[in-house]
């Protein structure tokens, strides 16, 4: 959003980071308040949630469905009470002023309250080259840097629907694609996948694990690994990063909010950061038991929350059932 274009209208009651369990449920919640909600997310298949094969134990629903399946549930039912879903990635936030702005891939955001709600799907550690080879490369948005690499080939590594859905972006301009898939399957829905296996300017490499990016100025390949056969090295200009890994994804708040040891988001009994108005819920808090259902209820938790911060009442409404 350009600057001259923004009304009051373009600032939220409240912007949740992340789409999963947690972050679907709250914004489910804020929707019953009538809090004018916003929820940005990398994807379904980005968290924890939305790759898990199957789901057994969530309560009400019988039987065994997919995480996926299950995330697009508890989304449509938030969409029913008029929160609007983005597909974006928060690179950097400012959160201490009384309207908080986040920037992501596509635009700006700004909201008088926000839950962080990203999950703990981060990766612990770069790969061979990536640091060095950052921003010459090296790039973790094809929507920003796609343009750069006209007429070349380039890889993308993940196989999320941000990994399948930027690979596609990508294949608008590249000469060619190749799709480094982690596992064995893509981590889509099915359209999805067949859509990016039947473009002719993508390669689609299934289990094809990324091991270290080539180049001494500027990239120039990748070193990548299969099974049951030896390495091998891609030719390609630019390589654009979205894997995932176990810990908390917070890299995008960059000193804004506190932290403890392990790069968890420390809350008080109310959800809330170190900032006011921002609270946290689910495994970005590092709980010890991960399962969908406890994120689901911290995500209620940090709505009851935020919306009682909004209106600036001590105690949170009797009627939140």
């Amino acid at each position: 959003m350009a600057e001259a274009n923004r009304t009051p209208e373009s600032v939220y009651d409240l912007i949740v980071i992340g789409g999963g369990p947690a972050g679907a449920t709250a914004g489910l919640y804020a929707g019953r308040a009538a809090l004018r909600t916003l929820v940005l997310d990398r994807g379904l298949t980005a968290g924890a949630l939305g790759s898990a094969s199957r789901i057994g134990n969530f309560p009400g629903v019988l039987g065994e469905v997919s995480g996926r399946e299950l995330a697009e549930r508890i989304r449509g039912q938030a969409e029913s009470f008029g929160v609007r879903f983005e597909q974006d990635r928060v690179l950097r936030v400012q959160l201490a002023a009384d309207v908080k702005e986040m920037w992501g891939n596509k635009g700006n955001y700004r909201g008088r309250a926000v839950i962080v709600a990203t999950g703990s799907m981060g990766r612990t550690q770069t790969l061979p080259g990536e640091e060095r080879l950052l921003g010459k490369g090296v790039s973790y948005c094809a929507t920003c840097d796609g343009f750069f690499f006209q007429d070349q080939e380039v890889a993308v590594a993940g196989g999320t629907d941000e990994a399948v859905e930027e690979g596609l972006l990508l294949a608008r301009v590249a000469r060619r694609v190749h799709l480094l898939v982690p596992t064995a399957d893509l981590k889509t829905a099915p359209e999805l996948a067949a859509q990016v296996a039947a473009h002719p300017k993508v390669a689609v490499r299934p289990a094809t694990r990324l091991r270290e990016i080539i180049g001494e100025r500027v990239v120039s390949g990748v070193r990548v690994s299969s099974p049951g056969q030896d390495d091998e090295v891609i030719p390609v200009a630019g390589v654009f990063l979205y894997l995932q890994g176990g810990r908390p994804v917070t890299d995008f708040l960059a000193g804004e909010l506190e932290l403890d040891s392990a790069g968890c988001l420390r809350v008080d009994g109310d959800l809330q950061t170190s900032v006011p108005g921002v609270f946290a819920a689910g495994d970005v808090l590092c709980k010890h038991l991960k399962q969908a259902v406890i994120a689901a209820a911290e995500g209620a938790r940090a709505a009851a929350a935020a919306e009682r911060y909004l209106a600036g009442r001590e105690s949170l409404r009797p009627d939140w059932s």
